[in-house]
């Protein structure tokens, strides 16, 4: 029986694996939401359907999709950024205070992932590091350091569309949301759920006229520190840069 770190995960993983997760014994829901810096004034995003985006063919969109690492100098307009962000983590209407319904899926609806935005080349928007507070539909400063595009591209080996993104979107999973309902395995269901964020980014990127480069070759250690993060209770999991196609 192998002694690699992936075939142990898996196998630890399993079902009948599982210690009882916090659900079953009862114990309190964590919150859908992290809390935000209430002292920051929030940054208002046009609604989500102000922005007119041409009908497409879904089979064309899916057809012509592919990873673009060299963007244009455009900026994206707050209008394109807020669709964006709707379309990968916006809550819908109907949406209770324990359970949100978002506009893409989640295992047992957990949505354990909080979006950061490094803004490069935004309209009407600083460039730096802002939180995604989905439930208002704002963002909210978390450093506006000139340094941390640079130190977030570094963390991520280099990769130089990081910096010449007009915006790139930073998963962060916060763990204890979903391992709340399904213990250990819970850690497979984060790393599939990011999955299905990201291909909302490439599509809805695709119809307003975007690339993406997806990103999950980074130093762990690096981009958590730069983020702020402890990197075991939440954790940089995925990113996408995006830029106007040159």
């Amino acid at each position: 029986m192998s002694d690699l770190i992936g075939p142990i995960f898996m196998r630890q993983t399993q079902y009948d694996q599982q210690p009882d997760s916090a659900q079953s014994q009862g114990l309190p829901q964590p919150p859908v939401e992290l809390p935000y810096d209430i002292t920051q004034r929030p940054v208002e995003l046009p609604a989500p359907e102000s922005l007119a985006v041409p009908p497409v063919d879904l089979r064309e969109l899916i057809e012509q999709r592919a990873t673009l690492r060299r963007y244009a100098d455009a900026p994206l307009s707050l209008a394109e950024l807020s669709y964006l962000l709707w379309c990968t983590q916006g809550i819908k209407p109907g949406s209770r205070a324990e359970r949100t319904s978002r506009t893409v899926p989640s295992a047992g609806a957990r949505h354990a992932f909080e979006t950061l935005v490094l803004a490069n080349r935004v309209t009407d928007l600083a460039p730096g590091l802002y939180r995604f507070v989905a439930s208002l539909h704002q963002l909210v400063a978390q450093t506006l350091d000139a340094d941390i595009a640079a130190d977030i591209t570094h963390a991520c080996l280099d990769q130089a569309q990081i910096a010449h993104s007009a915006v790139t979107l930073i998963w962060v999973a916060v763990a204890e949301r979903m391992v709340y309902r399904y213990s250990q395995r819970g850690y497979r269901y984060l790393h599939l759920d990011a999955g299905h964020v990201c291909q909302n980014l490439y599509l809805a990127a695709e119809s307003i006229g975007c690339g993406v480069c997806a990103i999950a070759a980074f130093d762990d250690q690096a981009l958590n520190d730069a983020l702020a993060l402890d990197g075991e209770s939440q954790f940089a999991i995925y990113l996408g840069t995006v830029g106007k196609r040159p």
